[in-house]
């Protein structure tokens, strides 16, 4: 890990996220989803990324038995390609794994080719595509997913 920290979300960082939010997603989630999912969500597991004392990256999961339904990774602009997404993701993942999760899955946009590339770097496959899944331009999304191997358990 590089000069920040990944921790749990706590009910105060539920406004930064939803900053985030805005300023990386269309649509975004309103601070209102946000704080529910923080604070009432019993399926959903939030991390973030702190850097001097600022919210820099966060990113969710959802547990559905003993799978882990990623929703949503983001990082700040200015601490892209510092390795937060790849520390989020394995937070997560191994946190959610404590917890009896298996496999996991999520959607990216298919033009996203930068974070799919992560994603097959930490053993995500592409398995599918959602056509015309995003709202604001139709775009499609890649869906993909990650299955716990006997070796990595």
């Amino acid at each position: 890990m590089g000069d920040y920290l990944i921790r749990a979300a706590a009910v105060s960082d539920i406004r930064h996220i939803a900053e985030m939010e805005e300023a990386i997603f269309y649509p975004p989630w309103s601070e209102e989803s946000v704080s529910a999912e923080i604070t009432d969500n019993k399926l959903a597991r939030y991390v973030v990324a702190e850097a001097g004392g600022e919210i820099v990256g966060y990113a969710g999961v959802w547990l559905i038995l003993d799978e882990g339904h990623i929703t949503n990774i983001a990082v700040r602009p200015g601490f892209r390609r510092k390795g937060i997404a790849r520390d989020l993701i394995s937070a997560l993942i191994l946190a959610s794994e404590n917890e009896g999760v298996e496999k996991f899955t999520l959607e990216v946009r298919a033009s996203n080719e930068e974070a799919i590339s992560l994603y097959k770097e930490m053993n995500f496959e592409i398995c599918g595509v959602r056509k015309n899944y995003y709202d604001d331009n139709g775009e499609d999304a890649v869906i993909m997913w990650r299955v716990q191997t006997g070796d990595e358990k």
